[in-house]
Parts: structure tokens; sequence; C-alpha cells
């Protein structure tokens, strides 16, 4: 089970449907990520690829690593070769 923010619950789920559909999908960005970006205020942005829909999807986690803060489609990721 992953931990969420407050804010992924009420905000998230409701404003950005494909995290909370592929919710099952969002432990990948804690240890399998493609790429990741650290933010100012301690977080990470992390990139996963969910193959049922063919799409990157940027992930945010706590500064913690662990609890998810925001999820949804990236469409300007471009995976690096």
């Amino acid at each position: 089970m992953i931990k969420t923010t407050q804010y992924f619950e009420t905000f998230v789920t409701i404003n950005h449907p494909e995290a909370d559909r592929y919710r099952h999908k969002l432990h990948i960005a804690l240890t399998e990520y493609i790429a990741i970006e650290k933010q100012p205020e301690g977080r990470t942005a992390r990139w996963i690829y969910i193959g049922e829909a063919d799409k990157y999807m940027r992930v945010v986690i706590m500064a913690d690593g662990e609890t998810i803060h925001n999820a949804f489609w990236d469409r300007d990721f471009r995976r690096s070769l």
C-alpha cells in the first residue's frame, strides 16, 4: 500500500483521474523510475511509463522518499536513449 498526501487524495484524484486509475502502478515511482529531478522544497519528480496507456506519468514524491504528493500524464517527457 502506498502512502499519499491529503492533497493527493482530495485534489489530484479528482483533477487527474489517471492518477487514481493507475494508483496501483504508482509504487513503481519509488524504486523503478525512468528519470528523477530534485525540486527545491525537497520533493522529487520521477517519471514512470504506464504501458497500458502508452504514456509517461510524472509522480511527485515528498522529501521522505515514500509519500506520493502528485501524479499526472507528462506529454512533454521524452525518454533519452
